[in-house]
């Protein structure tokens, strides 16, 4: 059986206390009744209650006194105020101080029912609510996000240092890397937590849209424009917005992003009238916007604006240590979603998924993790249940030797590009540790670290 709804009930009137409390009883509610304002305040410190119905006129503890109390307490506890001394002066003031309802005696207690059944409403609403942005920040925490290599661990690092400012952040790094994970566990554990947090993907709308989707629209502005609709920006007002792929967005308005970052207003499609604007902006993208500079495809001021503070996300195949620590996660993940006994990698199975490549990085993992629990029957996975191009990877990287063609190939390149990769193995397996890579390798650390400058390679 379901618990019933507790209610407190607050009149120093006995006779009209007792009344109520049996009828809200009748109705299916749970009521608790005192007569004093003092005796409330005790009973509030000790349990808590859905809803608080008091008169509003008490000796000593006023029912205004104990609704003040109760909204610095316990803001989202609705609080309906009963007097028989009704003014609109006192109705004004108890409505500013956050009561639910305020009713005149005598009253009809089929609307009092009324009005309690849509204060419980609210509370329900608004617990559930503030549950869910709970369960926000607890998903966005930074160790949802996993990753034991020094490329990761730079990454926290500068995520914590920047997660309470204001800084216009950009993401950087390929596709499936996990830049809008990034992006919302900076705004889910700053300042702006509780406000909006608005994403849009600026390569996946028509540029002749994109426009009116980021700042909105009024009536009339075009032909199907038929009522005025805010855009994201407005909606993310107080919060934070993510541009993913920025570097798609149309140059005509790349110039009105630049306008709004540097004056902080702007102006739905349309119309001239000024909105001001306070949210913080996070963009990322998968494109070389240097490059991009360079070929006259994306502003060079605006790039400036955005990279204030840039954080590179690493491809997978470039933090080699975390795959099989993501690879357990993702797997007891889908098989909690997916209510199954928890399921194994065996040896062979985890030593191809380590030596696969993922051109698809952490998203292709994460899918591919949850198509073979899907399809497998057993509760130990192995080679034969993962794809075919995974499941072979192992023995297609023991048998690496390249063919010498009739037309002969640039040995002393391809020995650098084997070094490349063996060096960025060791290193994400030795979590970024050149000494443990280098007993890895069977090498000394000081060659270690001559190679990694001759080959170029960035850690």
């Amino acid at each position: 059986m379901p618990e019933k709804t507790q209610i407190l009930l607050i009149d120093d009137e006995k006779e009209s206390c007792q009344a109520l409390s049996l009828l809200l009883g009748r109705a299916g509610y749970s009521v608790q009744s005192c007569h004093s304002g003092e005796k409330a305040l005790s009973l509030l410190k000790k349990h808590t209650y859905e809803l608080i119905i008091s008169d509003l006129f008490l000796p000593g503890v006023s029912g205004m006194d104990i609704l003040k109390q109760v909204k610095e307490d316990s803001p989202q506890t609705c609080v309906i105020l009963i007097t028989g001394n009704a003014s609109a002066e006192t109705a004004v003031e108890a409505m500013k101080e956050g009561a639910f309802d305020y009713i005149s005696k005598p009253f009809n207690f089929e609307r009092l029912k009324l009005q309690v059944a849509k204060a419980l409403e609210k509370n329900q609403l608004v617990t559930e609510n503030l549950y869910l942005r709970q369960q926000l920040q607890r998903k966005y925490k930074f160790d949802n996000i996993i990753g034991t290599s020094q490329a990761m661990q730079q990454v926290f690092t500068r995520m914590e240092k920047i997660v309470n400012t204001d800084s216009t952040v950009l993401i950087l790094g390929a596709s499936g890397t996990g830049k809008e994970l990034v992006a919302k566990a900076i705004h889910f554990n700053g300042a702006r937590k509780d406000k909006p947090f608005i994403a849009i993907n600026c390569g996946a709308i028509p540029a002749d849209l994109l426009e009116s989707e980021l700042f909105g629209h009024v009536k009339g502005a075009f032909t199907s424009a038929v009522s005025d609709k805010p855009g994201k920006f407005e909606v993310a007002n107080g919060g934070t917005i993510f541009l993913d792929e920025i570097g798609n967005m149309p140059l005509q308005l790349q110039m009105k992003l630049l306008r709004v970052l540097q004056e902080h207003e702007f102006e739905r499609v349309g119309s001239s009238k000024k909105i001001r604007l306070d949210v913080r902006l996070i963009s990322a993208t998968n494109a070389n916007l240097v490059d991009q500079v360079k070929k006259g495809n994306f502003r060079e001021d605006l790039y400036y604006r955005l990279n204030v503070i840039p954080i590179v996300l690493p491809a997978l195949k470039d933090r080699r240590g975390d795959i099989s620590l993501l690879a357990k996660h993702f797997l007891t993940k889908i098989c909690k979603e997916m209510k199954r006994p928890q399921m194994m990698l065996d040896p062979q199975a985890l030593q191809a998924i380590e030596a696969y490549n993922w051109p698809g990085n952490v998203r292709e993992m994460e899918n591919v993790i949850e198509r073979t629990v899907a399809l497998t029957d057993g509760e130990t996975i192995g080679c034969n249940d993962l794809p075919a191009d995974i499941g072979n990877a192992k023995v297609a990287q023991t048998s690496m030797t390249p063919q010498v063609p009739a037309n002969g190939l640039n040995m002393p390149k391809i020995i650098a590009e084997m070094e490349r990769e063996m060096i960025l193995q060791a290193m994400g397996i030795g979590n970024g540790v050149k000494a443990r890579a280098a007993n890895l390798l069977g090498i000394n650390r000081t060659t270690l670290v001559e190679k990694i400058k001759r080959l170029g390679i960035e850690l």
